[in-house]
């Protein structure tokens, strides 16, 4: 008689040892980092693979950004745990407006939708966690600028954390808006040439008033910065991985600090 062998994978039990061993780990994992200590002030993570996780797991487009969305609340309370208190996700690029128009509408209205959680969200009040937008808000419909104006107003002076959501957000344009404006202060007679440095440019981005990044994280295998916080990033370290944003685990985000606390920062001395 031939018995077949099965997978290991399939075996009974073998699931559920994993599982505990993978929690195991990710205990193990965060008891290192917070003896290690060194733990950033800000992180800001480039939140991509959203579509091409839904394509891998045989899912739509709209069902992969929706459980995008779902991971950053559970990234969220990563961050808490361990008070980082600056968090700066980029959600919306400006070239993502070419985009199909169906897939556009339907990340608006999410993005509409979960700006209006976040004013009945027991946990931003818990925690005073500020929200703010960052980008080019005048190219986003109405409903969702009445949404992050909403979700910012109720927040506003909350100092316990501060969430940076770049929607509608380009670096370069960024930065071609901080000088017009400085040019236009000079104008005005309220600057000089001479006056512009680096914190003048500072004071004039979508940023300002918070410490630049210290982890720069991008999910999905690409290695790069796709116009991210281009200025505020100059000495941020970078950390790449192959997971697509919706199955980034808490593993993968330890993992990530971890590699940051083991890096010498000396910032070009």
């Amino acid at each position: 008689m031939v018995i077949e062998k099965l997978p290991i994978a399939k075996l009974p039990g073998v699931a559920r040892l994993r599982a505990m061993a993978a929690k195991y780990y990710e205990q193990q994992l965060l008891e290192e980092v917070k003896q290690r200590g060194n733990i950033p002030r800000h992180i800001a993570i480039i939140l991509d693979g959203n579509r091409r996780f839904s394509q891998k797991a045989g899912l739509n487009k709209l069902q992969g950004h929706a459980l995008g969305a779902k991971k950053l609340e559970e990234v969220l309370k990563w961050c808490q745990e361990l008070s980082v208190k600056y968090i700066t996700v980029y959600a919306f690029s400006t070239e993502n407006f070419n985009r199909p128009s169906e897939e556009v509408k339907a990340l608006m209205d999410l993005f509409a939708e979960k700006f209006k959680k976040v004013v009945k969200d027991e946990r931003v009040h818990k925690y005073k966690i500020r929200i703010r937008a960052i980008g080019d808000l005048s190219r986003l419909p109405e409903q969702v600028r009445k949404a992050i104006e909403e979700a910012q107003g109720v927040t506003q002076g909350y100092d316990g954390y501060t969430l940076n959501i770049a929607v509608g957000y380009g670096g370069r344009a960024e930065l071609a808006e901080a000088v017009r404006r400085i040019c236009e202060r000079i104008e005005r007679g309220e600057l000089k040439p001479s006056d512009v440095d680096e914190s003048i440019i500072n004071s004039h981005l979508y940023t300002a008033g918070i410490p630049d990044p210290d982890l720069v994280i991008r999910t999905s295998g690409e290695e790069r910065l796709s116009g991210f916080l281009l200025w505020q990033s100059a000495y941020s370290e970078l950390y790449f991985c192959e997971a697509n944003w919706p199955e980034f685990n808490k593993i993968e985000f330890l993992r990530a600090i971890r590699n940051y606390q083991g890096r010498e920062r000396r910032v070009g001395k």
